[in-house]
């Protein structure tokens, strides 16, 4: 074969070999793409982790700070996203501090003074018992789906899987101007959390891991938050036993059983 000739196969070669690259390239995103899951199917899927039409749990609260760690034994009761109380049962000296959330209202009644408080909005957002979780997220007020406009799902690499980035609406309070939520590569359920205030500077990150089965779905049991400005502060939940779709009364939910403890 001439020197000219052979020159041309190797060209036509390479380009063959450019173009199946390319090619094939189109095709991994394009299959990506097409795999990817619908970002309000993420968000429902997130928002409803918990929820029933009566949901009972006891959890462990960790609380971890520089100087010392202190944990709490809570119990829950919710229905939906409307209503939710929460008692502390241990340690004795917090035992009976609880909160109350019917719709938009929320209550705290500490047992030491004989007292309820009411929680105005403003303080939706603040630390409950000194914690990380807020009083939000105690009660889950907020609503991703319908609380945040999605942008597209796209892949995520650290952690893997698929990953949505929130913006709040309009109007919406609070403290966070973004969420940026990372689900498994299944896109069945959300493995990281991160929440970026109104400056858009990255506030706090939220982690969730051991996946159990329970009441017939898989849940995280232990979740993470870690605030990024605040080294060596931690705070952390595991549920110890959750009950799905139990009769609650609606007593259950009453500034009466608030101060009786649950």
């Amino acid at each position: 074969m001439s020197q000219s000739r052979r020159g041309d196969a190797i060209r036509t070669v390479v380009a063959a070999a450019g173009f199946l690259a390319l090619a094939g390239a189109a095709g991994a995103q394009g299959a990506a793409t097409a795999a990817a899951p619908e970002a309000a199917q993420l968000l429902r899927r997130f928002d409803g982790m918990y929820e029933s039409a009566g949901t009972v749990a006891r959890l462990e609260l960790t609380v971890t700070r520089p100087e010392k760690t202190r944990t709490l034994r809570l119990r829950t009761w919710s229905r939906g996203r409307e209503r939710a109380l929460v008692v502390v049962e241990a340690p004795p000296r917090d035992a009976g501090i609880a909160t109350l959330k019917v719709d938009d209202n929320l209550w705290n009644y500490l047992p030491k003074i004989s007292r309820t408080i009411r929680v105005p909005p403003s303080m939706m957002m603040g630390s409950w018992m000194g914690s990380d979780v807020t009083n939000d997220d105690l009660v889950r007020e907020t609503s991703l789906e319908h609380d945040y406009t999605a942008g597209p799902v796209r892949p995520s690499a650290d952690p893997p899987g698929w990953l949505v980035r929130l913006e709040a609406r309009p109007g919406v309070p609070g403290r966070w101007e973004a969420v940026e939520v990372v689900f498994g590569p299944d896109g069945d359920l959300p493995v990281a959390a991160r929440y970026f205030d109104r400056r858009g500077q990255l506030a706090r990150t939220m982690t969730l891991g051991e996946v159990q089965q329970i009441g017939g779905r898989r849940v995280p049991t232990h979740l993470t938050i870690a605030p990024e400005r605040e080294p060596g502060h931690r705070t952390e939940l595991r549920y110890l036993h959750i009950e799905f779709g139990v009769d609650l009364d609606d007593g259950v939910f009453s500034l009466a059983e608030l101060e009786r403890g649950g």
